[in-house]
């Protein structure tokens, strides 16, 4: 009985065996498929994927190219509003300037009057007295709006600054010398707000 058995079992082996072999393949989907359907399927595949890979890399380069676009368009936006705010800022000083100057030019005519007074002789100290404190507020007022009176007498003469009136001989007095002031010159900063009006010497 036991050497039945053996025979036995080594038939039924031998008969697995061989029906394992001689099966063919299947894929999932439960087709057959042989070992040239397995390499015709892998090299679609692999160009399947390469193709997509060159089809991919399309589009990235188009965006490289948008992407620089759009950053020379900020760029060139920075540049122009960094320029229309240095402009927006030089409108404006000379704007403010020009206000200025013409606000404290309506104020020197006060400043001559005031001026004329103090030259005058008044009896009364209080009145003087008054039309000084009056002189000497305005004074502080324009020196702190910068404005500066143009020196005179005694310098020489500036065609840029003085306005000759008149001209004499004075042998004590060098040549083109400033020898009278008519009326005194201001300026604000570097800008002439009126010019002195002078007698030249020589």
């Amino acid at each position: 009985m036991a050497k039945t058995s053996k025979r036995g079992s080594g038939e039924e082996t031998k008969k697995t065996s061989g029906q394992t072999g001689d099966k063919p393949l299947e894929d999932i989907s439960g087709e057959t498929l042989s070992p040239s359907d397995d390499a015709s399927t892998s090299a679609e595949t692999a160009a399947a994927a390469e193709e997509k890979s060159a089809v991919n890399n399309e589009p990235v380069t188009v965006k490289e190219n948008e992407l620089a676009a759009e950053r020379d368009k900020y760029l060139r936006l920075a540049a122009e509003y960094d320029n229309y705010r240095k402009r927006s800022i030089r409108e404006r000083e000379l704007i403010y300037g020009d206000a200025r100057a013409d606000a404290i030019t309506k104020l020197l005519p006060v400043y001559d009057n005031l001026e004329r007074a103090l030259k005058t002789e008044c009896s009364d100290d209080a009145f003087y007295k008054g039309i000084e404190m009056t002189m000497t507020q305005l004074t502080e007022i324009m020196e702190n709006m910068g404005v500066t009176p143009i020196p005179s007498v005694g310098e020489p003469f500036d065609p840029n600054r003085h306005n000759a009136a008149a001209a004499i001989t004075d042998p004590d007095l060098g040549e083109k010398t400033v020898a009278e002031e008519y009326q005194k010159g201001f300026m604000l900063g570097e800008r002439v707000l009126r010019f002195s009006t002078v007698v030249v010497a020589n």
